[in-house]
């Protein structure tokens, strides 16, 4: 490789209240090595702008503007929801982006997501080799869903987990203030297809005396079990709060949420699992209910997020430039927790070979006997994750977000038509 290459950077699957740290992070860093790396290109509207050559030249943004992303929320240069097929099966898709990356001399590829990202960052790294085309591809770790195995954690998780654990808490207060002659049940709805990590965090409600019952992907639903916990809460309580994770299933497999369509990725669509349960309460015991799904606020909660996790997200970013600038390739930057109180971590690395559709589960052992509950080994996990506020600056009551000029980058090839 060339001793100065250009680099790629682009935003993949649901943004966060952190992934714009990650990119901050990335940039910063690319900025400080600019006798190895020139400029940096961020795909507008994640990889798709990769194949559609629909680059933005993030040289053309101020130092501060690199900066104020590090607390704005959700992706600045836009995402996708576009999963590359395999090799095999659409093998032009990956020939394109290496096109597009020798047409723009870029030799680094920094792709910001989750599994799939992982992926698809994977096979352009094998693509590359094979068609003699040298390139650093390095997977910057992003999920809400936290289930990137290796790593302890994912950037976007922790703020995540925050919010719910902060809405949980307060809407029980709310909650128990009225149950006397008003609403008796609260059911919150969190994101988490397969993996219970954002619901576990509504269970730290537990520590503070509130009734909450939390409903596990990892857990099969029973609907009478559920129905008579909830029963023996309210007559203890007086009240009681729900929260359940979009991927709560039956036995059968069968999610609580599924409404019979599918996302980019060949996913179920989920959302509803709130009202089916909220209902199930209703018609079974009589109770007022009020239900609410979290939904987008969860993930785009900048104004509430940890200051662990924004701070782990500008490390993976810029750790991800440090791995390519020493020749590492098909790798990803981890979190290694080294201690829980008091809370230490190191910067890892993990082969993206280990990582590409690998998913991570709730241990059995941080959920409790009866299935409703997080135990103490779950609550040593998750609170250093939710330490610490990082506040954006505000004016007029408002946080000061950034919006990038995102000035695009003349184009090169001919056009490419997505399938």
């Amino acid at each position: 490789m060339a001793t100065r290459k250009n680099a790629f950077y682009a935003q993949s699957g649901g943004v966060t209240a952190v992934i714009n740290a990650s990119a901050c992070g990335v940039i910063q860093t690319a900025r400080a090595h600019s006798d190895k790396i020139g400029k940096v290109y961020a795909g507008r509207n994640g990889i798709i702008g990769a194949l559609t050559e629909d680059l933005i030249d993030t040289s053309r943004e101020s130092a501060a503007a690199i900066e104020l992303l590090r607390s704005t929320p959700s992706g600045a240069f836009g995402s996708c929801r576009f999963k590359l097929k395999s090799l095999e099966a659409n093998q032009r898709e990956y020939e394109r982006l290496i096109e597009v990356f020798r047409a723009h001399d870029i030799g680094y590829f920094f792709y910001n997501g989750g599994g799939d990202s992982a992926d698809t960052c994977y096979k352009v790294s094998q693509l590359a080799q094979g068609m003699g085309y040298p390139i650093q591809a390095i997977h910057v770790p992003k999920t809400v869903d936290n289930d990137l195995p290796i790593t302890d954690c994912c950037p976007g998780f922790g703020s995540v987990a925050k919010y719910v654990a902060v809405s949980t808490l307060e809407a029980s207060f709310d909650v128990r203030s009225m149950a006397k002659t008003s609403t008796k049940v609260f059911v919150l709805e969190v994101m988490g297809r397969h993996a219970g990590w954002i619901a576990a965090a509504g269970g730290l409600v537990q520590d503070h005396g509130i009734p909450v019952v939390v409903l596990f992907p990892e857990i099969e639903f029973d609907p009478a079990k559920f129905i008579a916990r909830v029963d023996a809460l309210v007559k203890t309580h007086g009240y009681c709060t729900v929260v359940v994770s979009e991927g709560c299933h039956y036995p059968d497999g069968k999610f609580l949420a599924e409404q019979g369509t599918r996302d980019a990725f060949g996913h179920a669509q989920l959302g509803g699992a709130a009202p089916v349960v909220a209902n199930m309460v209703k018609q079974a015991l009589g109770h007022k209910f009020h239900w609410a799904v979290a939904d987008y606020l969860q993930r785009s909660a900048r104004h509430i997020a940890s200051k662990t996790d924004v701070k782990q997200a500008y490390e993976l970013g810029k750790a991800a430039v440090q791995m390519a600038l020493k020749g590492h390739n098909a790798v990803m930057p981890t979190i290694d927790r080294v201690s829980d109180a008091p809370y230490k971590y190191k910067i890892g690395m993990a082969p993206l070979a280990k990582v590409a559709n690998a998913e991570k589960f709730m241990p059995r052992s941080f959920i409790t006997a009866d299935g409703f509950g997080i135990t103490d080994a779950c609550k040593r996990y998750l609170l250093p994750l939710i330490q610490g506020e990082d506040y954006p600056k505000y004016r007029n009551g408002l946080p000061v977000y950034a919006t990038l000029k995102n000035v695009a980058v003349a184009r090169k090839l001919a056009p490419f038509e997505l399938k």
